[in-house]
């Protein structure tokens, strides 16, 4: 049996999406509490702030949910050194990313499609965690690189 020593190109484009997304929905969220407070106040809410915010943040659970039937399928490469802390903290960190890959969207779409103003109020918090952890992610991803030099990121470029 041979070891799987790269993720999938589809894993690798989907992965690379939703970082794409994530990142554009965050630097493009500036405003939405007054676009969300307008629209559940039955105003009409246009523009490419609130439209491109709802809709990434549809598609980044969508490519998520995709992503974790994609990961269960095609599997995913080894843990880097078998046993370390860093490995306990990577696959905590992934299903944090996961979870608030999609509970991120969740929240946003509760308070935006069914009104439920204090879901705003969370998804923001939840997306400030997410950001965090994702900032860690790459710094991690980092380290292997270019400090521990062990071919890490490879996994995840095509």
């Amino acid at each position: 049996m041979t070891t799987k020593t790269s993720y999938s190109g589809l894993q690798i484009a989907l992965h690379w999406a939703i970082a794409l997304l994530i990142g554009a929905n965050y630097l493009i969220s500036e405003g939405m509490g007054r676009f969300l407070d307008k629209h559940l106040e039955g105003e009409a809410v246009s523009g490419l702030t609130p439209n491109f915010h709802v809709y990434a943040g549809v598609a980044v659970m969508v490519l998520a949910l995709v992503r974790l039937v994609v990961r269960a399928t095609s599997g995913a490469p080894e843990a880097a050194s078998e046993g370390s802390w860093m490995d306990l903290g990577a696959v905590w960190a992934h299903r944090a990313l996961y979870l608030l890959m999609i509970l991120v969207p969740a929240l946003g779409a509760g308070a935006w499609y069914l009104g439920i103003e204090d879901l705003g109020d969370v998804h923001v918090l939840a997306m400030n965690a997410m950001m965090i952890i994702a900032g860690l992610h790459a710094l991690a991803a980092l380290f292997h690189q270019f400090v521990l030099k062990d071919g890490l990121l490879k996994r995840m470029t095509p």
